[in-house]
């Protein structure tokens, strides 16, 4: 009998190429499920099998639970009871009881077959991804074998993947036969086991169709920093050459435009640009929004934004249908750009600095033409009027050191002020706002200048709301909402 276990654990471990440990697994699966049928209840029956000489041992198995605490006695015994069979016992260990195990030449054949089946599928399957992956073949190419609902599931070798419909690139028609390149996206684990899920529209795939047609990328002469894409339509890839004497553009463009015209030809037609690299911000940026010649570029690092400033002939081209270019542009660099004319410019550069000007006459006591010079100086906060290093400010000519050192009093009083009124909002902040999860007191501080001060008010906004009211992401502003909306949720289910 134990002879019998063994063989055919080996058999089945070299027919299906799966280790003899899920092959044992698999069996005292299916025998645990054969001898679970003697009882009339949902009992916890374990078998464990000995991997050298073939012979299983069957038990049934009860968790100790407190004596009130037991809701499923045919899997739970209370502590009191556990402890008259085993004085050592202790909660949520198990009192196990031997039984007689079923005999293996007759256990419910068909079942058992099933689950050890099944279970060497789900091995082989994962056995098979697992080579895959090692490969590192991320391009995956292969046959449609069949449509569901829309999605392609694709054969590649031993290999079935499936390109939901919305990693397909618009409008294009695909059909069973068809035979199709995708880019492994993710990898969903799920009941069935692990689903490769590819995808045509991910920048990633434009990059590795790129690398297909131009040998120079493997060979490490060139390489691709990164991608945008508007599938189907128009992708920029930004290329950077590791040896002077390789043309970057030139080379993925390739002969009469060869290799560019092969990407885009997979790509149903997708117009790819191909721009130049750089390590500094501004230069890529423009790059990034070539042809379009731009004026002016004005960088805002805080804010992780640039103003592009063109003229009246370029806005169009700049900004592109639909404003394609420029969203393009800005995922390609990771940047905010903001495309505007002259005029534009110069009403907000206005507009700016007469807030400014407002901002050192209000706070700062001065006159309209002192705040002007700090303006002009380059000037935007209190915090840099007070803390400024003393002889900086000595070189602004219209100033004395006497001047420079009322107008640095003032600021930092100005600023001691501005923290006093912060912290007596905090006193009028309602503790259930500053406890909520995710908060904290900065937050907590704008939001009560704001007008809300209890967990109730945040409650009531809207998510939109309060990104308008405190600088914050889309994420972490529904995540506050959520949180302070917890009891709303609670009191609902009560009723």
């Amino acid at each position: 009998m134990s002879r019998e276990v063994l063989l055919l654990v080996d058999a089945l471990a070299r027919e299906k190429n799966v280790e003899k440990n899920i092959v044992f697994a698999a069996l005292e699966l299916a025998l645990a499920s054969a001898t679970k049928k003697r009882f009339n209840e949902d009992a916890d029956v374990r078998v464990s099998i000995d991997h050298q000489t073939g012979d299983y041992q069957s038990s049934r198995r009860w968790q100790v639970v407190a004596d009130d605490a037991v809701e499923d006695p045919a899997r739970q015994i209370s502590l009191s009871e556990a402890l008259q069979q085993d004085s050592g016992i202790k909660l949520d260990e198990y009192i196990e009881e031997l039984l007689e195990p079923v005999e293996f030449g007759r256990i419910g054949a068909q079942a058992a077959k099933q689950v050890i089946f099944q279970k060497i599928r789900d091995a082989e399957r994962e056995q098979i991804l697992n080579d895959f992956l090692e490969r590192k073949e991320y391009m995956v190419t292969g046959t449609i074998k069949r449509m569901e609902r829309g999605n392609a599931i694709i054969e590649s070798g031993r290999v079935e993947a499936i390109l939901p419909r919305d990693q397909m690139i618009p409008k294009e028609n695909l059909r069973v036969g068809d035979r199709v390149r995708a880019y492994l996206h993710r990898i969903d684990r799920t009941t069935r086991g692990p689903q490769l899920i590819l995808s045509r529209i991910v920048p990633e795939f434009l990059i590795k169709l790129f690398e297909l047609e131009v040998p120079e990328i493997e060979e490490g002469l060139l390489e691709i920093r990164v991608a945008a894409r508007d599938p189907g339509s128009r992708a920029k890839i930004a290329v950077k050459s590791n040896d002077q004497r390789v043309d970057p553009i030139g080379t993925c463009v390739g002969m009469r435009g060869s290799r560019v015209q092969a990407v885009t030809g997979e790509l149903a037609g997708e117009r790819v640009d191909i721009i130049l690299w750089s390590d500094d911000p501004a230069t890529f940026v423009i790059n990034a929004l070539a042809p379009a010649e731009i004026s002016s570029i004005l960088v805002d690092e805080e804010k992780h934004s640039m103003d592009i400033v063109v003229d009246e002939g370029n806005l169009a081209q700049a900004i592109g249908r639909g404003g394609q270019n420029v969203r393009l542009a800005s995922e390609l660099t990771g940047w905010e750009l903001n495309i505007m004319t002259m005029e534009e410019s110069q009403a907000k550069n206005e507009e700016e600095f007469s807030a400014l000007r407002q901002l050192f006459m209000e706070k700062l006591d001065v006159d309209e033409e002192v705040a002007d010079i700090l303006a002009q100086e380059g000037f935007t906060t209190l915090e840099e009027v007070a803390y400024v290093p003393l002889s900086e400010m000595l070189e602004i000519e219209a100033f004395d050191e006497q001047t420079i050192n009322e107008l640095r009093n003032r600021a930092r009083n100005a600023l001691l002020t501005e923290a006093i009124v912060s912290e007596e909002k905090v006193e009028h902040i309602a503790e259930d706002l500053l406890a909520l999860e995710g908060m904290d007191s900065q937050t907590a501080r704008e939001l009560a200048a704001k007008g809300v001060s209890t967990q109730e008010d945040l409650a009531d906004l809207a998510v939109d709301d309060l990104v308008e009211m405190v600088e914050m992401d889309t994420e972490r502003a529904r995540q506050l909402i959520m949180a302070a909306r917890a009891p709303w949720f609670a009191q609902a289910d009560r009723a």
